[in-house]
């Protein structure tokens, strides 16, 4: 899973980053409303936490222009503002979700998978291909009952293929959506990886389909 963030208070917006990663997640920041806007329409993400008091470009504004280049990505915006008044503004603008500062990263992490969830089509937290399960309200991955232990890398393609089981999702598609905007991928790198996450979650296949992508699904099938 992939976030943006918008967040023009530098510590703040470090410490949400160095904690989302830790969950798994792959973050890029932006600073102000100009870059996230640009940011939000250009790159593919799969959810984005959005400031509203930004410089340049204030959230609202940047929410707006989202929605009217109908780019559809679950929006949370993360705020000090916590009169009613700017809550409905948020909301008619688009938002999908509203969480006021302080708060604890457990629970924006928490909000995060279950945006990204929905906005994926499932209406249950838990999801499964033969005896591999992704809980996609914690996050947590098991096989046959068992924790699986997955690099953030790994937890990212499992999770973005177990989103859409069944699907073919293109590897372009994969890549922007596993890999951070600076991050350096060579042409093997995605392979080598899908290689290594096929092995932990045998049976359950990760299929390459010729020219268009890869297809998570159960064994035989």
């Amino acid at each position: 899973m992939r976030i943006l963030l918008v967040e023009d208070d530098a510590a703040l917006a470090d410490g949400i980053a160095r904690a989302l990663r830790a969950e798994n997640f792959a973050v890029d920041v932006a600073r102000d409303g100009i870059d996230g806007q640009h940011l939000g329409e250009t790159e593919l993400f799969d959810a984005a936490v959005l400031d509203l008091g930004l410089p340049s470009l204030d959230g609202i504004a940047v929410l707006r222009a989202w929605r009217a280049a109908d780019r559809r990505l679950p929006v949370l915006v993360l705020t000090a503002r916590d009169g009613w008044s700017d809550k409905v503004q948020g909301f008619k603008a688009g938002a999908d979700d509203y969480l006021v500062k302080p708060f604890r990263i457990e629970e924006l992490a928490l909000r995060l998978r279950a945006l990204v969830r929905r906005a994926a089509g499932h209406a249950g937290e838990r999801l499964a291909c033969g005896p591999v399960t992704f809980d996609a309200g914690t996050g947590q991955v098991e096989r046959d009952g068992l924790p699986l232990r997955l690099t953030g890398l790994e937890w990212r393609i499992l999770s973005c293929l177990m989103l859409r089981k069944g699907a073919v999702v293109s590897r372009s598609d994969l890549a922007e959506r596993v890999y951070e905007g600076d991050a350096e991928v060579d042409s093997n790198s995605l392979e080598v990886v899908i290689a290594r996450l096929r092995k932990k979650i045998a049976p359950a296949e990760i299929q390459a389909v010729r020219g268009r992508g890869y297809v998570l699904a159960e064994a035989g099938s």
